[in-house]
């Protein structure tokens, strides 16, 4: 195996809190596999917390530590949204998106305490979940004719591939996921089916 196709992630949604000279910090922790998925969640939590004063977040996607987007909302450059991020980092987690609500206390923390508070929250936030090992995964389409059926779901079958989507008709449309250490035999196989062809649709 030339490389590692598992990462870590939640399985479900979890919750932290940290206070500090009256403000309180509510993190937010949910499992992610697209960025699509972040606007909705932060619109739900300003919704349910209208009366506070900052919703700081960071998200990773994908095993590579380079895919990342942080946002300090408000709060001194660098103090929110980087911590959220660095607690993700430390804990090597990924397809996490952490969010920090913040309920302004009076008194002023500094870089600091901030930055102190957004990571403590976060921590807290991560030990609640149940962190899981996954495997990296494709997706790929596979368009064939109605008579070349049995050959592809006989790859189907004897490569355990999950089935996603599928239409039959005269011609026919499958949606599957593979893991990726298992993608180039399982692209083999179908390209020695005639007239079947395979197309990427996005990695998960």
């Amino acid at each position: 195996m030339l490389f590692d196709d598992t990462y870590k992630t939640i399985e479900g949604a979890s919750k932290g809190i940290f206070r500090d000279k009256g403000s309180k910090f509510l993190a937010y922790a949910y499992p992610i596999r697209s960025e699509e998925e972040v606007k909705p969640l932060l619109l739900n939590l300003r919704a349910e917390h209208s009366k506070a004063r900052h919703w700081c977040y960071a998200y990773r996607l994908s095993p590579d530590r380079s895919v990342f987007r942080i946002n300090d909302d408000g709060e001194p450059s660098g103090t929110a949204g980087r911590p959220i991020l660095n607690c993700l980092l430390s804990a090597d987690a990924t397809n996490v998106l952490i969010v920090v609500v913040r309920y302004f206390g009076g008194t002023l923390l500094g870089v600091p305490g901030l930055i102190n508070a957004y990571k403590t929250a976060s921590v807290d936030a991560l030990n609640a979940a149940h962190i899981v090992s996954k495997t990296v995964n494709d997706i790929y389409e596979v368009d064939f004719e109605y008579l070349q059926m049995n050959d592809v779901m006989k790859v189907v079958k004897d490569e355990e591939l999950k089935v996603l989507d599928q239409q039959f008709d005269t011609n026919c449309t499958l949606k599957f996921e593979v893991r990726k250490i298992s993608l180039n035999q399982v692209l083999a196989k179908f390209d020695k089916i005639d007239q079947v062809k395979t197309r990427y649709i996005q990695t998960i």
